[in-house]
């Protein structure tokens, strides 16, 4: 049997937190912020953690 490859894609963009959850980036942030305000900016800075629902394929791509 083949070993488990991690999907390249989701490492660079996952990390697991101390207690299992998985940490993510916020989209929105890298062009086009003329429009957007301070406070939006601001808050698209820091981290979030991955929805319930998209855990599963996540943690496939992972490998864990």
């Amino acid at each position: 049997m083949p070993k488990m490859k991690t999907g390249s894609s989701a490492k660079k963009r996952f990390r697991l937190t101390g207690t299992g959850k998985i940490k993510r980036k916020h989209a929105f942030k890298s062009h086009i912020l003329t429009k957007k305000s301070t406070k939006q900016k601001r808050n698209l800075t820091k981290s979030g953690l991955v929805a319930k629902p998209d855990l599963k394929n996540i943690k496939l791509q992972l490998g864990i």
